[in-house]
């Protein structure tokens, strides 16, 4: 009987022969966590009287770079010290967002077993990697062990097919299936995207898409390990002798296999206050927005900024409007000057702020006010998210987040490209 890749990468991390549903101890490759999770890893460490780490381990400062308070400054200076003493890497103020430069320092390899003291980080599925998130006292646990316990998750087998129209982007279709699925229709599975449409996506594209796969409930979401996935690594100086893929067998079961054909959907919008409350955007053209958001980790790459100086080229940004950018790190963003992004972005009165996920989490860089509306390519727009219950959020592309910061209304993009 054949095996998932879930079940694959865990069996391997096991020694054991493992199937959906088993429980087992995985030694665990890779943890990182971040600036809003890892004063706990660290206070947990000392606890634990823990003095060499087991399982290869960084920090990334990004929830709140720069510093907004006082409190968060103390925080950040426990994870200096902490990183000086373990001899760890630490991402410091200005690196970027944990999901962009931990996967652009090379760390990432297909059929790895991570874990992220972050809920997004089953975004490394896009590099073939078992990666999920955990609690802080959980992550502390494989940090003094090397280990960790699993539940082995059933796998559903996702094909997405068809012509991808135009408009229409790594952000729409999986908002689109999220919309189909629900927010708890995967609770606990693994999710296996396949398919022509899969195929032709771009890197940055299946970021987004293996991002988001835990707005359906999913413990992780993979993408194959095809020739743009080894040339993404081999950039990042992976040798090619460490990249061996992990392929489901053809003979694997699924829980289930579910197919959408993507060639007649249009640019998707997500209302508030529920990523699954999606619809078109034509069902939302007369609605006024307060602030645009393009950035985080599900939306602020190279391709996501192009896309937006694409559509911003000599124009200017509504008038009474906030359009704040975050490229999602500091690679991003020279790359980003490079090519002239930022100057096209700025000049349409957009704000650059650092890389970072300020805005996205409600941190700073952004907050809304009572009652404002914001368009977000973020991946969550639950009340309170960005740092406001009394405002309401809406997640689109970062073509429709643009759009819409020309207009001041929730805007198609496909009008401006």
């Amino acid at each position: 009987m054949g095996q998932t890749i879930a079940e694959k990468i865990l069996s391997e991390h096991s020694g054991k022969d493992l199937r959906a549903g088993d429980f087992a101890v995985c030694s665990v490759d890779f943890a990182f966590g971040q600036d809003g999770t890892s004063a706990i890893i660290i206070e947990r460490i000392k606890q634990l009287g823990v003095k060499k780490l087991k399982t290869d381990f960084c920090m990334v400062i990004d929830h709140s770079a720069p510093s907004p308070s006082e409190g968060v400054s103390k925080v950040h200076k426990k994870m200096r010290e902490f990183a000086a003493l373990f001899d760890t890497r630490l991402f410091d103020v200005g690196c970027g967002v944990c999901h962009q430069v931990i996967p652009e320092s090379g760390r990432i390899l297909p059929g790895s077993l991570v874990l992220g003291a972050d809920s997004h980080t089953c975004t490394y599925g896009a590099l073939g990697a078992f990666s999920t998130g955990v609690g802080s006292t959980d992550l502390a646990i494989a940090l003094a062990t090397g280990k960790n316990w699993f539940k082995v998750p059933e796998t559903i087998k996702i094909i997405v097919k068809g012509l991808i129209p135009k408009g229409v982007y790594a952000k729409d279709i999986i908002l689109y299936i999220i919309k189909k699925t629900g927010a708890d229709g995967a609770t606990y599975k693994a999710i296996e995207f396949c398919g022509p449409v899969i195929d032709k996506l771009d890197m940055d594209g299946r970021f987004t898409m293996s991002n988001m796969t835990v707005e359906m409930g999913a413990k992780a979401g993979f993408m194959p390990v095809d020739a743009k996935t080894i040339r993404f690594l081999r950039d990042r100086s992976v040798a090619k002798h460490k990249i061996k893929p992990v392929s489901a067998d053809k003979d694997a079961i699924y829980q289930e296999t579910v197919e959408f054909d993507i060639s007649k959907i249009v640019p998707q919008v997500a209302q508030p206050h529920t990523v699954d409350n999606v619809c078109d955007v034509t069902a939302l053209k007369n609605k006024s927005v307060d602030e645009a958001f393009l950035g985080t980790c599900t939306n602020g790459r190279l391709e996501d900024l192009k896309v937006a100086a694409r559509i911003l080229k000599s124009k200017k940004i509504a008038k009474g409007m906030k359009f704040i950018v975050a490229p999602s790190s500091r690679a991003i963003y020279l790359d980003a000057l490079k090519l002239g992004l930022i100057d096209t972005l700025v000049r349409s009165g957009a704000v650059v702020v650092s890389p970072g996920c300020g805005p996205c989490v409600g941190t700073h860089n952004g907050v809304p006010a009572d009652g404002e509306v914001v368009i977000s390519t973020a991946n969550r727009n639950f009340k309170g998210r960005m740092g406001n219950p009394n405002a309401y959020i809406y997640l689109a592309s970062p073509a429709t987040v643009t759009a819409t910061a020309i207009t001041g209304r929730i805007t198609d993009p496909r009008r401006f490209l």
